[in-house]
């Protein structure tokens, strides 16, 4: 009796989770259908070595390609700087592979030499002669890689809020992200990051933006509803995840950048700190343009637009003076 009781519990409890895994797929596939709705693909796409990247671009003139961050996309740069830029340049900015609506491709690493190697193929294709590249948190360390590992490709680096060291410990913060495991960074991509995702994504923008408020029209003309698809958060835990191969070597290559390079860094970020990912640069580039802005966090094309183009305006022209 007592087993035939203990049979028909685990029954049921399987049952139950079987009910609750699919509540989760099916959630996640509404959550991901509406992201494509509010966020669709806006500009061309180009295949690289099987990546399929997706980017817009705006003007005439000197190039300027633009990199987001660690699970963004590229209206963070669309939206906030390329109506205003202003005129003489050529304003091109990526969906990183996996991120926003590009696809990365099968059995990629998504490690910081690979995706330098894809910008560099995507300049080449376009045929963007020495480019500035911009690059903002991780987009700074791929900036970073190029300019240590391609240097005849581009003209010089702007970085805002860059990633540039390796910490000894992942962080608490993003610790949710951090899956070794491929098989279980798929399964929690279709079941539950994305319902977590949409549940959580006013504290993690109120983290991710402080001490700024989270801009009003982020989720949509910012482009914030598409991270919350099953594609985007794997590339993303798969970017955090490959930071820890590569970092600490190319770290030690800084001293070799002479081409023209600024960082623009607000002293209350708080997702990475100035004192480990900021300060210390001007110490490994020579003639380093490094501007520190008091009150500002880890989103300044957002929140100080005007100042970022500004700078990034100062750096094309040492970047492109030749």
């Amino acid at each position: 009796m007592l087993v035939s009781i203990l049979l028909w519990l685990l029954g049921a409890l399987i049952l139950l989770a079987a009910g609750v895994a699919v509540t989760l797929v099916l959630a996640t596939r509404w959550i991901a259908a509406k992201a494509e709705r509010l966020v669709p693909a806006t500009g061309k796409f180009i295949e690289i070595d099987g990546n399929r990247i997706h980017y817009v671009e705006t003007g005439e003139g000197r190039p300027i390609v633009f990199l987001h961050g660690l699970g963004a996309q590229l209206h963070h740069f669309r939206h906030t700087l390329f109506t205003s830029f202003g005129h003489g340049y050529r304003l091109i900015a990526l969906d990183r592979p996996g991120s926003g609506n590009s696809v990365r491709a099968k059995g990629a690493t998504g490690r910081l030499p690979e995706q330098a190697e894809i910008v560099r193929r995507v300049i080449e294709r376009l045929g963007l002669e020495k480019p500035l590249v911009i690059g903002h948190s991780l987009g700074g360390a791929i900036a970073l890689t190029l300019a240590v590992g391609h240097p005849e490709t581009i003209s010089g680096i702007a970085l805002l809020a860059p990633l540039t060291h390796m910490e000894p410990t992942v962080r608490e913060t993003f610790g949710s992200l951090y899956i070794k495991s491929p098989l279980l960074r798929r399964i929690m991509a279709h079941t539950v990051a994305i319902p977590a995702g949409l549940k959580y994504a006013e504290r993690t923008l109120a983290f991710v933006f402080a001490p700024h408020a989270t801009p009003a029209d982020y989720m949509v003309e910012g482009g914030g509803w598409s991270g919350l698809r099953p594609s985007h958060f794997y590339a993303t835990s798969t970017d955090i995840v490959a930071i820890e191969h590569d970092l600490d070597r190319i770290e030690q290559r800084y001293g070799e950048i002479t081409m023209p390079t600024g960082i623009l860094f607000g002293a209350s970020d708080r997702v990475l700190s100035i004192h480990i990912h900021g300060q210390p640069m001007a110490e490994k580039i020579r003639d380093l343009d490094f501007q520190c802005v008091e009150g500002l966090g880890h989103m300044p094309q957002f929140i100080e637009p005007e100042r970022v183009t500004a700078f990034i305006r100062r750096i094309a022209k040492r970047a492109f003076a030749g």
